[in-house]
């Protein structure tokens, strides 16, 4: 019943994006907007392109993560550049930075789709994302943006089961989000601290974990992970090796968080 139940979802989906035409798919290589894309291309074939933006908050190699899935699939990808830093009032990182980022964001996808005849721009949120605070919500409404995973009732596990069954290799991949989330409000975001977290993931990455945010506290940072990235750093010389790299990147502390990886942590204060 559950498969049954999983597959109507699935249909949905498809239907709803062969009533929208043709789509521009806000592309950033993560688990819900690859299964996003890859469904659209199926259903829409080349009135699909796949744009990705470019800046400061988005890692490199997520980024050369959609380059190489759109030209797997023979996906038409344009990548934009949409630094958030420019934005009036961005990197002083006041409440509304989700929305100063969309709306920023959305405008130039939607120049993207105008100039490639494409109606529509569609984006991954879905049903598990309806429970924190997300205020680039209103700036998706605002632009009349489509959300057909949330449309369709697909969760974030669901998408992870349909992906593993297109054999799509982000089925497992960990959660991410824009570097900026990393910094409480009120923190100012900049280069180099976008930089300094960018390169302390990315060594974490490398040395096997998997699930994994560093938290930007000034001068310290704070490490959620998930439990096997608990059990890597029960080993002393690993800890002791991750606290010398951290220092080398500009961190004078680096704590572990008790309660682990979880998305929005930084929004509990609010």
């Amino acid at each position: 019943m559950a498969d049954a139940v999983l597959h109507e979802k699935k249909q949905k989906l498809d239907a709803y994006l062969a009533e929208l035409g043709s789509v521009a798919v806000a592309f950033s290589s993560g688990v819900d907007s690859t299964f996003l894309l890859k469904t659209a291309h199926d259903v829409l074939g080349d009135k699909v392109i796949a744009v990705t933006a470019r800046s400061c908050s988005f890692p490199k190699r997520e980024l050369d993560e959609a380059a190489a899935f759109c030209e797997k699939e023979g996906i038409r990808h344009v990548v934009c550049d949409s630094e958030e830093l420019d934005i009036d009032g961005f990197s002083e990182n006041p409440l509304n930075r989700c929305y100063l980022c969309k709306s920023e964001l959305f405008a130039k996808i939607g120049a993207v789709a105008r100039e490639n005849g494409i109606k529509y721009i569609v984006e991954g949120s879905n049903l598990d994302d309806e429970g924190d605070y997300r205020p680039g919500h209103a700036a998706i409404a605002e632009q009349g943006v489509k959300s057909p995973l949330r449309h369709a009732g697909l969760a974030k596990d669901e998408i992870r089961a349909l992906s593993k069954e297109l054999g799509l290799p982000t089925w497992d991949k960990q959660s991410f989000a824009c570097l900026s989330s990393r910094f409480p409000y009120g923190e100012s975001i900049t280069k180099e601290r976008l930089g300094m977290i960018d390169k302390a993931e990315q060594y974490l990455l490398d040395l096997g974990f998997r699930q994994i945010r560093v938290r930007y506290h000034g001068g310290l940072a704070r490490l959620e992970t998930d439990s096997a990235g608990f059990l890597l750093l029960a080993d002393a010389d690993r800890r002791e090796m991750i606290y010398k790299q951290f220092r080398e990147y500009g961190f004078t502390y680096v704590s572990l968080d008790l309660l682990g990886y979880r998305t929005g942590s930084m929004n509990e204060v609010i």
